[in-house]
């Protein structure tokens, strides 16, 4: 204990961990050694000071070897990976699941790892729930199910998953934490390729390096703003400027601004991407999107931020291209059919979780 206070001493007062010294400060906390009163001291002090990209490595490193289940897809091309971390100051409907799946319906295998909603009212694992795929399986299942239907995804939040602690810790808060960002890299199928989107512009150079330095060989990390600059979204802003870290296949990390207009899109009000209070309003309001019925801003927001994926995995040339091929994905139903054969490829009971589906999608079209 008198260590550990030491090292968390330092945290509070400022100062940084050595990559070792949070992978093992991060295990004690995993293997619930310190007392309950360390433990959110250290959460708390860490995500306050602004966590190097040492220390989200090392809290990674800990994650990953002591608390997580680990599988091997087979799949064509790089497994790709999409999220946020949340603890963003504009609440939206669940853009990068719809981003995920547009993706995969492109023929991107998609290894999605999330969690239920902690600082939002919806999270990705809460929004799939309802439409009718199996979050609490067996990783077995999830990798069946990216091996099947291109995509699938790994409850955070389950002891399935992460058997050791990192459920337990999560179920206990109700703030953001370092866990958003090294929690959320501790993907079972450990994907080599990524499009994750932060909290803070701040962290978007860090979030990079890190990801650099645990074996990512191409992906983005952007943080958006409002048209007005005064609110940050952990995604890429379809209403003002983006600031991107982009690791190259060479392994330097290349740092840029984007606008909707470099998509080829008009911004848009992100008052119109406001998520629905209930939470099967808000799947059907999903399906709307994904079956190309609301051709709005919510189509763009998933285009812009779908773009990158097709880019990143070779799909498209550029972003441009990668915006429409994502709107005519949608609009040809295909988004759609993608979701359906997720919902029976990860399920324990398919027929149940199609069912499930299919009145959702009676819902959305009346």
């Amino acid at each position: 204990m008198k260590a550990f206070g030491t090292k968390l001493n330092r945290l509070i007062k400022g100062g940084s961990l050595t990559r070792q010294e949070a992978k093992e400060m991060f295990s004690q906390v995993l293997l619930n050694e310190q007392p309950d009163a360390h433990q959110g001291a250290f959460l708390a002090a860490i995500t306050a000071k602004g966590a190097t990209p040492d220390e989200i490595a090392g809290s990674w490193e800990a994650i990953y070897e002591l608390d997580t289940f680990k599988v091997s897809p087979e799949v064509s091309g790089d497994l790709f990976e999409n999220c946020g971390t949340g603890m963003d100051a504009v609440e939206t409907f669940n853009i990068s699941t719809a981003s995920s799946i547009v993706a995969a319906a492109a023929g991107v295998p998609m290894a999605k790892h999330g969690a239920r909603a902690i600082t939002s009212k919806c999270g990705t694992v809460d929004i799939l729930e309802v439409l009718g795929v199996d979050v609490e399986g067996d990783p077995s299942i999830v990798q069946k199910s990216i091996e099947g239907a291109g995509i699938g995804i790994f409850n955070g939040m389950s002891p399935r998953v992460h058997p050791v602690g990192l459920g337990r810790i999560l179920s206990k808060i109700r703030f953001g934490t370092i866990l958003n960002i090294a929690g959320s890299l501790a993907n079972p199928a450990m994907p080599r390729c990524g499009l994750r989107g932060v909290y803070s512009k701040d962290l978007v150079v860090p979030i990079a390096e890190a990801m650099s330095e645990i074996g990512y060989s191409r992906a983005m990390v952007v943080h958006g703003l409002t048209f007005d600059g005064e609110r940050g979204m952990d995604e890429i802003s379809p209403s003002g400027k983006t600031f991107a870290a982009e690791i190259l296949q060479d392994g330097r990390i290349e740092t840029f601004e984007l606008s909707p207009r470099d998509f080829g899109a008009k911004p848009v009000d992100v008052r119109h991407l406001a998520p629905r209070e209930d939470r099967v309003e808000e799947a059907v309001e999903l399906i709307r999107v994904l079956s190309g019925e609301e051709r709005g801003p919510k189509e763009m927001a998933v285009s812009i931020n779908s773009a990158p994926i097709l880019y990143i995995a070779g799909k498209v040339e550029n972003l441009s291209e990668g915006f429409l091929i994502s709107k005519e994905i949608m609009r040809s139903g295909k988004a759609l059919e993608k979701l359906g054969e997720w919902v029976r490829a990860q399920n324990s009971d398919p027929l149940a979780g199609a069912e499930r589906l299919e009145y959702l999608v009676e819902r959305a079209a009346n």
